[in-house]
């Protein structure tokens, strides 16, 4: 059964009174069997870091991408969520789940086993903007309770409505047999991959849940960046942050970068505003238009998120790195 922490969609920052101040990102490929929080636990424990949190929650059954943002790092986390998400996941046929993937209890089976020419054919309804029902066994709060609480509680059928969600794109890719079928999706934010296996086989007349996921990226984060957890383990701290900690704008490579005098950082940092037009005359970023969000750096240290409200740039959130 799946753990509380496992279904929790919100992304969880795990403080301490005292510890390292380490600002920056660090890209881990999660493996099965651990929650999201325990993987940020394993690399406070082995950093001493102050601060940490992840850019979107792994169920413990999926493995792959999930980014860490240390420090001042955790104020850009909602920019690495909002980007699109990549996954591959496998989905068994004829057995409906209550949590829609094979950690749950079964609820029905069904002899239908759709052909790959059939499920090609019904693919296209999960294109673009759709309508998703999230799993019974999600964060999604139900009269002020999270679902996954009422369904574990057995309080009756939890009943969730139905929710925007969009599909960029959706493949087969491979039906190694007839009880199973292979996808690759790339999705936008608070997509459920469960919620989709359960529908494609619904679609096909059958039932399904998920026997595997793996996410391939989020926002500009992807598997070639990331580092196993027992590599992590093996690695001293130093020598884990030297080889593989991103900068704090990792996450925002679509957010203009300023460049600032000492006078304009001091005055952001204090909360106070600056002017547009000589940051915008020495700049070369592109995007600095009206209402733009900006990423201020002096001499490239990071000193704030602001954004430009006609003729001045109105500090956002304020980076102490």
């Amino acid at each position: 059964m799946h753990t509380a922490t496992g279904w929790l969609e919100a992304t969880p920052v795990a403080a301490r009174r005292s510890g390292r101040a380490i600002h920056g990102w660090l890209v881990v490929d999660k493996p099965s069997g651990l929650t999201s929080a325990a993987v940020i636990g394993i690399l406070r424990r082995l950093t001493g870091a102050a601060k940490a949190g992840h850019g979107g929650t792994l169920d413990p059954l999926a493995t792959g991408v999930l980014p860490v943002a240390f420090g001042e790092a955790t104020k850009t986390v909602g920019y690495a969520m909002a980007g699109a998400k990549d996954y591959r996941f496998t989905v068994r046929w004829g057995e409906g789940r209550d949590t829609d993937d094979c950690e749950g209890n079964v609820t029905a089976i069904s002899d239908v086993r759709p052909s790959a020419e059939a499920i090609a054919a019904v693919l296209p309804r999960f294109s673009g903007a759709i309508e998703q029902t999230p799993p019974a066994f999600s964060a999604v709060k139900v009269n002020g309770h999270r679902a996954y609480a009422l369904a574990r509680a057995d309080q009756g059928v939890v009943n969730l409505q139905p929710r925007p969600a969009f599909i960029e794109t959706i493949a087969l890719v491979d039906c190694p047999d007839p009880d199973h079928a292979t996808f690759r999706v790339r999705s936008g934010k608070g997509v459920y991959m469960r919620a989709l296996a359960r529908d494609i086989a619904a679609a096909l007349g059958t039932l399904g849940h998920i026997s595997a996921l793996r996410r391939l990226g989020v926002g500009p984060f992807g598997e070639d960046q990331a580092v196993a957890l027992a590599t992590v383990r093996d690695l001293g701290a130093d020598d884990l942050l030297d080889r593989y900690l991103q900068p704090l704008g990792a996450a925002m490579p679509d957010v203009p970068a300023i460049t600032l005098t000492e006078t304009e950082a001091r005055r952001l940092q204090h909360g106070q505003a600056i002017a547009t037009l000589p940051v915008a005359s020495r700049s070369h970023a592109q995007g600095l238009r009206r209402d733009a969000v900006v990423y201020a750096t002096l001499l490239g240290r990071p000193v704030a998120l602001a954004q430009i409200k006609g003729c001045e740039i109105r500090p956002l959130r304020v980076l102490n790195v």
